[in-house]
């Protein structure tokens, strides 16, 4: 499939990618004790958003969650929304696809239509993809059962959120619950960054090995302030206590590119140098793009939580 990805000026770094499976086997699944079904509650206020920190106010309260949606996550929703027949697979079972009622279109000079149909969400038979399939049931690859769910396309990120009565975060929800209200840090965690802040090219993090300076996803959570052998991690969540706001995988987000309508990433990825990982950086690619250095996270309002 040909997508179009606009990262700035680190487009081969995130193509490039590839997985330690790839390169010699599954990681051993290690817990981090950050729970994938937890929720942070952002309240409702203004908050100093982008380079230039403008105020900007998000008058609301609303829940991010607290990781990625794993693997594991991941294939429970395609198991289920299969089932009841939410999504379905193509003719040849090589991809899963949903409806998406479509963009208004507008005719601008090189804007791409996105009209109502089925579209692409997750790419079944994709070289590097982390969900197994039987025939009957998908279930995470062994040792990633807890890794952000990867490949998943915007399309697949929103069917996701949806099902389970959430939605996919604005760009301002996003930052706010990245960045908090009491500075204008440029990392969730504080003004200055360190290689076992998180996950990100070159951090020489344990699953970097026999993969690269590229790497492979870490665990979610994993950057907790806890010692995975002999590696140290630093406590690295944002100030309402979400992590991996920066690295590990790119985080799709509800915002489209103005007249193209390409849909906008956050957070940076285990590809991107450090400085990609500030909190107002962005990236963007089409709806349809699937890559292994993309994941994402659902956002609810407070009305529909549990």
């Amino acid at each position: 499939m040909k997508a179009r990805l606009f990262l700035v000026g680190m487009m081969a770094l995130l193509l490039a990618a590839c997985s330690s499976a790839e390169a010699g086997g599954p990681p051993v699944t290690v817990e981090t004790g950050i729970d994938p079904d937890a929720w942070a509650l952002v309240p409702a206020g203004e908050f100093l958003m982008g380079q230039f920190e403008e105020r900007t106010p998000v008058d609301y309260d609303y829940e991010i969650m607290v990781t990625h949606v794993t693997n594991a996550q991941f294939a429970e929703f395609l198991n289920a929304a299969l089932a009841d027949e939410t999504i379905h697979f193509n003719d040849e079972k090589t991809e899963i696809l949903g409806f998406y009622p479509g963009d208004e279109f507008h005719g601008y000079r090189h804007e791409e239509r996105i009209d109502a149909g089925d579209w692409l969400l997750y790419p079944v038979t994709e070289e590097g993809v982390r969900l197994d399939f039987d025939g009957e049931t998908f279930a995470p690859k062994a040792g990633y059962e807890n890794h952000p769910a990867t490949f998943v396309t915007w399309f697949g990120a929103r069917a996701y959120c949806e099902y389970y009565e959430g939605r996919l975060p604005s760009g301002a929800e996003w930052e706010k619950a990245a960045r908090g209200t009491e500075d204008a840090r440029p990392y969730p965690w504080g003004f200055e960054i360190e290689r076992n802040n998180a996950n990100f090219y070159a951090s020489r993090d344990p699953f970097e090995e026999g993969v690269g300076r590229q790497g492979d996803t870490t665990p979610v959570g994993y950057y907790n302030g806890e010692t995975y052998g002999d590696y140290e991690t630093l406590d690295s969540p944002s100030p309402y206590g979400v992590y991996d706001m920066g690295g590990n995988v790119w985080q799709w987000t509800s915002d489209v590119y103005d007249k193209q309508h390409y849909r906008y990433m956050r957070g940076g990825s285990k590809g991107e140098y450090e400085h990609f990982l500030r909190v107002w950086m962005t990236n963007n690619a089409a709806p349809y793009y699937a890559s292994p250095s993309v994941g994402f996270r659902c956002a609810r309002d407070v009305d529909t939580a549990e």
